[in-house]
């Protein structure tokens, strides 16, 4: 007897693998250096917002998220109509694989990158094109610009990648862009740029005002602090953004998670304080783990990357044992994102002992 049956790539697509929650270990605190989350508490004022969006629970959210999008235009000083607001950053990336690709066409990314990318093509029936990532962990834009086909519909260039580390300049993205046929859409998936520090960064509305294929994809759930929430938003042209808001689904934020990001930006000042702080102990982190001989990509997120091929299931088991969860890729590496300094202090001490090793 027959049953009803998945499309065929279903069954292709690749399980996101999350970040494990830490181990209990009595008589010591166990952190979780897993899920790149910021390590602070929510911004004062905040909660405060949320608690006032919880009595109207019973009611939908605001499903134009009118007052969100007038928050990210006065920041960011870009139209309302340029706007598009999802369940975080991968939720955009959904949709903008959804609107733009027909079962085949190919969409380009660096790899390793974010994994969410390749179950996003293959949840939309489009075909991956995987660029390996240079020694450095840095994007190859000439090979990526190399892959475009007359099938590609969609690059994604990840910036700083995840989770290898490292930022494009923007004299790199724009040698990239003059490479790219025009009706090819360009992402550039700015999930931490809050973090980035280093000569020559993106700027990113620059450059999506340059441009009429680039839309600019970002979080709420890193350097903002609001993981838990589901928040996101794009900049892009409007006939890009109202796509995207074509396909969102509706009553997607909720009217909390609108309300913890507005309270977000009307304190940008503080929040950008604290991202100081943790590029601040990312340097201390780096510093050690070079001191103690490794040579880690040069970091522009709130993480760290190791290379480690097989080694990587034993030095995230040893991690396990100091109290400290991380993220393994199996037979590649550990991303290990910067946490409080007593968690961040175990990770030098462990590298340190495995360097040794």
């Amino acid at each position: 007897m027959s049953t009803p049956q998945p499309r065929a790539t279903v069954a292709e697509i690749p399980p996101y693998v999350a970040g494990k929650p830490p181990t209990v270990r009595p008589g010591m605190t166990s952190y979780k250096l897993s899920s790149n989350e910021n390590p602070y508490p929510p911004l004062p004022g905040v909660v405060e917002a949320v608690q006032a969006g919880v009595a109207a629970m019973n009611r939908y959210p605001d499903m134009g998220s009118a007052a969100l999008y007038t928050a990210l235009a006065e920041t960011f000083d870009v139209p309302t109509d340029h706007l598009s607001v999802a369940t975080g950053s991968v939720g955009l990336i959904y949709q903008l694989v959804q609107a733009f690709c027909d079962p085949g066409d190919e969409v380009v990314f660096a790899w390793r990158s974010f994994e969410a990318y390749p179950i996003a093509i293959t949840a939309a029936a489009a075909t991956s094109v995987k660029v390996p990532v240079l020694a450095d962990g840095r994007h190859d834009l000439d090979a990526m610009a190399a892959a475009i086909t007359d099938r590609a519909k969609v690059v994604l260039v990840c910036t700083p990648n995840n989770p290898t580390g490292p930022s494009v300049t923007q004299a790199e993205l724009d040698g990239f862009l003059a490479k790219v046929p025009s009706h090819v859409l360009v992402v550039v998936d700015e999930a931490y740029l809050e973090f980035v520090r280093m000569d020559d960064p993106v700027d990113g509305i620059a450059t999506y005002r340059r441009h009429d294929n680039v839309v600019l994809t970002r979080t709420f759930s890193k350097a903002y602090g609001l993981a838990g929430f589901r928040v996101g938003y794009a900049v892009a042209p409007a006939p890009i953004a109202a796509a995207l808001r074509a396909v969102s689904l509706p009553f997607g934020v909720s009217t909390i998670a609108q309300a913890a990001a507005i309270a977000s930006l009307e304190r940008r000042a503080e929040l950008l304080e604290r991202v100081d702080a943790l590029v601040a102990e990312r340097d201390r982190v780096v510093a050690g783990l070079r001191e103690a001989g490794w040579d880690v990509p040069e970091p522009q997120g709130n993480f760290v990357w190791f290379e480690l091929g097989e080694r990587t299931a034993d030095f995230a088991a040893a991690a396990d044992e100091a109290g400290i969860v991380v993220r393994p890729f199996a037979g590649e590496g550990a991303r290990v994102s910067i946490g409080e300094p007593e968690a961040n202090d175990r990770l030098i001490a462990v590298a340190g002992r495995w360097s040794r090793l």
